[in-house]
């Protein structure tokens, strides 16, 4: 008796995935609820459990097949089963009966079996899973393990080398090429921002901010912070508190265009972008408006974490009124971000660098942050534009008017 495996119901809006890997072969045993493959959303990676334990029968989609909801993608065949199929005796082999030996169990290290999130680990780190003891349920590798692998390799001495022997020469003229079909996330990316290009009235608006105030406030207040609230303060929620008195005041930037009318926001849900190993993601926190420094903190931590994890779910992803960009964390001095529809603007953070700026008539060096805002000409006027950033710019620069409401 053979039970079917269908893609379950992926979130709303969202029709259809594509198969990225499958987790467990035809053969291996497979337990109730256990992750068998790993579905690529629009949006997010998704794992489809297994509805009953049994033996993995059939794959009847492929990786990189795309598949609707509802579609039978494998079986699930009844028994026991072995962790993978034993190979089958070569034709030379000798007729003499044998006595039979138990299937071998699944290998973890094989990288067929590995989590999304334990293999991301083992290729970031460059750790080789064979050498890795699992101390997951029925010795699996966790993430856990990888990471505690990949200390050990970073703290033992560098074995000494001779030195290397010449590489190959290159025939003359020879250059590869190398096609890797675009995932389905980096597909949707690029369609969405193609899109906003194509309909949106783009114009982007620049200042500078001096981050003195708010590197001083954190310098100050971070270890009490910490050991209060169990979250280290960043320089993210002063952005986003700062963004909240902007919002209020300008209520257009935190609106959107849907067909000939305007919807506006009596509320703040932030989308954060983060960069995931299999792409840009822009998680959302939800009522950032209401939240203290700490619950921003926390809730910013958790999404960026999950996002590299792979572990973000379709709930995760959905709404938000207004988007924050932070490229300095990759040294990036200015940009022009582009909006997050159906959004009509989108922050830009840049790197920190000291500038000779001048203050109260004398030339002093100074921690200066470009700061960018993108957004659609359409509903937002550069009035409005300049003064929403001006009023980020302000609250910045004197933290207090965070506490005020100025």
């Amino acid at each position: 008796m053979s039970t079917e495996v269908k893609v379950p119901t992926l979130g709303e809006s969202v029709s259809e995935a594509t198969i990225g890997e499958w987790l467990k072969q035809p053969g291996e045993a497979v337990a109730a609820d256990e992750p068998i493959a790993s579905l690529e959303t629009d949006k997010v990676a998704v794992e489809v459990p297994a509805p009953v334990a049994g033996v993995m029968g059939q794959h009847i989609a492929k990786v990189g097949d795309n598949v609707a909801v509802g579609a039978v993608i494998a079986t699930i065949e009844a028994g026991s089963g072995a962790a993978a199929a034993p190979a089958a005796a070569p034709a030379s082999a000798p007729s003499a009966p044998v006595a039979p030996t138990p299937a071998p169990a699944a290998d973890d290290s094989d990288p067929a079996v590995l989590s999304p999130a334990v293999r991301r680990a083992v290729l970031e780190h460059g750790i080789d899973p064979a050498s890795i003891k699992g101390t997951g349920k029925d010795g699996r590798i966790t993430k856990e393990d990888v990471l505690a692998a990949a200390a050990a390799k970073s703290a033992a001495p560098a074995p000494a080398v001779s030195a290397p022997a010449p590489a190959p020469a290159t025939a003359a003229g020879s250059r590869g090429e190398e096609r890797v079909k675009m995932t389905r996330l980096r597909q949707t990316v690029a369609r969405r921002l193609k899109e906003a290009q194509d309909t949106a009235a783009l114009l982007t608006t620049f200042n500078d901010c001096d981050m003195s105030a708010v590197i001083e406030a954190r310098e100050k207040f971070k270890g009490v912070f910490e050991k209060k609230h169990g979250v280290k303060l960043g320089f993210m929620s002063f952005f986003a508190k700062a963004a909240c008195l902007a919002l209020k005041d300008i209520p257009a930037v935190n609106a959107r265009i849907e067909g000939d009318e305007i919807v506006y926001h009596p509320y703040v849900d932030l989308s954060v972008a983060v960069s995931a190993p299999n792409g840009l993601v822009v998680p959302v926190v939800r009522n950032v408006d209401q939240l203290g420094f700490a619950d921003i903190e926390k809730a910013i931590g958790d999404l960026g974490k999950r996002a590299k994890d792979g572990t973000l779910t379709m709930e995760d992803m959905k709404g938000g009124t207004f988007t924050i960009s932070n490229g300095g964390i990759f040294g990036g001095l200015m940009s022009t971000p582009i909006i997050n529809p159906p959004q009509s603007a989108v922050l830009g953070l840049h790197r920190i660098e000291d500038r000779p700026v001048v203050r109260d008539g004398q030339i002093v060096i100074r921690p200066m942050m470009y700061l960018a805002l993108s957004y659609d000409h359409r509903l937002i006027d550069g009035r409005e534009a300049v003064t929403a950033l001006k009023t980020i710019k302000e609250a910045i620069e004197d933290p207090t008017r965070l506490l005020i409401d100025l």
